[in-house]
């Protein structure tokens, strides 16, 4: 983060350096890229709906929201929450680029380990549409576009291969194994691909505590050389993992950065910038601050930015003609079961006893260190045996929200809503706090403390005028194990337990800090 720039007046660049992580928010398995005096991101999803979400900036600082690769996961019924469930499925480590040649943005992926899924677009809010499906796992891809225009792919774990596509993208011309990793380093995978100087690099983790590149000067079929480019090197997120994974980026004027991320459970992968210098023979260095990566280096000398990107905080009355793109569902949504325009009016979309069954909740990732989230909920609709709230939501997860029952609506807090390692649900959670509410509307808060550690807690809180905030129930403690990946994520829902034709609307959402 740094100060907001101000694109008509001001300084430019708006401070001397800027601090890590860029974005405290969830955003794993980063692809990033220039296009002209564009900076483009993008990162993996899991079962969140749209998936693999395209971040933009003008100083590869300050990030927004721009759109979604994938518009739905259109990859079987389980990811419709339809008679099996997708936890960790998805969206994986996938690549995202630009073509001059035809002015299209590519985006490819392996779903479940089975076929590799392009799609495309001329502009990265869409509309974005499948392209080609390729019956082959390109597992963890990065995708290379050459001088001449020829599409490489890099792929593998630990066994990397590099795949030549047609010059239309749709298939495969060629493939062949590349490199096979050392038995010293272990596992490598992530690729991403890259050209300088003539030379072709394919930049790989070793999950989640190092860096290597191979570089090849016979063309992109190798043979190739190794490098260590990281191991263990310490963070700037205090009790995070070591920086890991990610892509390089060239700026305007030529200097180069690498965007990582650290793991920093509950609240998942966050993005930290480097730079980078190369050696005289070609082989990428970190620029370390007392051996570490640093918490702060010098801003970015780029092009002051055309306008001012949208900042993570703010308030959402949903009154446009679909939902912003910092938004995303668990698991592909029931389109009919959902509108906005004025306000976010969910119906119930399941009948169910158990929140991670049920459709249509709507996830928004929290910023670190600690933000707050708050929705004003109206609840005059709901029927008996309806569920609406706000929740914290990963595979241990608790929520505030509203129960009706018996033409009696309550406001409770309920906990210990869990799943075992195979993401299968073994609790639909405990009423922990109650108390009779009335007059249809509530506004219902959670506060959020996701700095990486153990024991770190989120508090809800509830009002009746928007204004005075009571504390209810007890305070949640958050899981941070990685095996999950995603972190922690606000989400908004609305489920019947005994027969559908409720409805609830949020008519705001503010996210503040702290």
């Amino acid at each position: 983060p740094s100060p907001s720039p101000s694109p008509s007046g001001g300084p430019w660049p708006p401070s001397s350096t800027y601090s890590n992580p860029v974005l405290w928010e969830d955003l794993a398995d980063i692809d990033v890229f220039r296009v002209d005096d564009t900076y483009y991101y993008s990162a993996s999803t899991m079962h969140y709906s749209p998936g693999a979400p395209i971040l933009r900036s003008y100083d590869l600082v300050n990030w927004e929201y721009a759109g979604h690769s994938v518009p739905k996961l259109d990859f079987g019924s389980k990811y419709d929450l339809n008679g099996g469930r997708a936890y960790v499925n998805g969206i994986w480590a996938s690549f995202l680029n630009y073509r001059k040649s035809n002015k299209t943005f590519y985006w490819g992926g392996c779903i479940d380990f089975s076929k590799t899924y392009i799609y495309t677009a001329t502009s990265v809010e869409g509309p974005w549409n499948r392209h080609t499906t390729i019956d082959k796992c390109y597992y963890d891809a990065g995708l290379l576009i050459d001088d001449n225009d020829t599409m490489y792919v890099a792929y593998g774990n630990t066994n990397i291969s590099v795949a030549q596509l047609s010059a239309d993208g749709k298939s495969e011309v060629r493939s062949q194994q590349v490199f096979s990793t050392p038995s010293s380093v272990g596992t490598l995978e992530g690729s991403r691909m890259y050209k300088r100087g003539g030379a072709y690099y394919i930049f790989l983790t070793r999950p989640a505590n190092g860096q290597y590149v191979l570089k090849s000067t016979n063309g992109p079929f190798g043979p190739y050389e190794m490098r260590q480019v990281l191991l263990n090197m310490g963070g700037p997120v205090s009790g995070g993992g070591v920086p890991h994974q990610g892509g390089l980026v060239q700026t305007q004027n030529g200097a180069w950065y690498y965007m990582a991320f650290q793991d920093a459970y509950p609240g998942g992968r966050i993005p930290v910038l480097a730079p980078i210098t190369w050696t005289s023979d070609g082989w990428p260095t970190v620029q370390t601050v007392n051996g570490a990566w640093g918490g702060s280096y010098p801003y970015p000398n780029v092009p002051r930015p055309p306008r001012q990107v949208k900042p993570p905080t703010g308030t959402d009355t949903f009154t446009g003609t679909q939902l912003g793109p910092e938004w995303e569902w668990n698991h592909n949504p029931d389109t009919t079961k959902y509108s906005v325009g004025n306000g976010l009016r969910l119906q119930t979309a399941t009948v169910t006893g158990d929140l991670y069954s049920a459709r249509n909740t709507l996830t928004h990732r929290i910023l670190g260190p600690s933000s707050t989230a708050t929705i004003q909920l109206d609840y005059s609709a709901m029927r008996d045996g309806d569920r609406a709230g706000l929740a914290m939501l990963r595979d241990s997860s608790a929520w505030i929200g509203v129960r009706r029952d018996n033409g009696q609506t309550r406001l409770v807090a309920t906990n210990n809503l869990t799943m075992n390692s195979s993401w299968q649900t073994t609790s639909t959670g405990t009423e922990v706090a109650s108390t009779p509410i009335s007059g249809g509307r509530i506004w219902l808060r959670v506060n959020a403390d996701i700095r990486p550690g153990t024991g770190r807690q989120a508090r809800f809180s509830y009002s009746t005028d928007g204004v005075n905030f009571t504390s209810f129930g007890p305070a949640f403690t958050m899981g941070n194990a990685w095996q999950f990946f995603m972190g922690y994520r606000f989400a908004i829902f609305n489920y019947a337990t005994q027969s559908l034709g409720g409805a609830v609307t949020v008519n705001r959402f503010d996210l503040t800090t702290p």
